[in-house]
């Protein structure tokens, strides 16, 4: 089953830019099994349900342990092809 994830993440430091980056930087590197796009406040992964799942799961802990707190907002979409 395809899922879309529509992700905004909200750092919670005055610098907020580069944890933003290098979160999309992470998504980014799964490009060859899954589609990422980003947009001016969010980005989307669409993908085998499970893949995204994943991939969220690791890098979100990864963001969390390189950069503290930081809340992210997820829609997620199962069966719809946002890309």
């Amino acid at each position: 089953m395809q899922l879309t994830a529509e992700i905004t993440l909200y750092p919670n430091q005055a610098d907020f830019i580069p944890p933003i980056d290098s979160f999309i930087a992470r998504l980014n590197k799964y490009n060859d099994t899954v589609k990422v796009q980003t947009f001016p406040t969010a980005t989307i992964v669409q993908g085998d349900y499970d893949q995204v799942m994943h991939l969220l799961s690791v890098e979100m802990k990864a963001h969390r342990e390189e950069f503290g707190m930081g809340p992210f907002v997820v829609k997620f979409l199962a069966g719809y092809e946002a890309l």
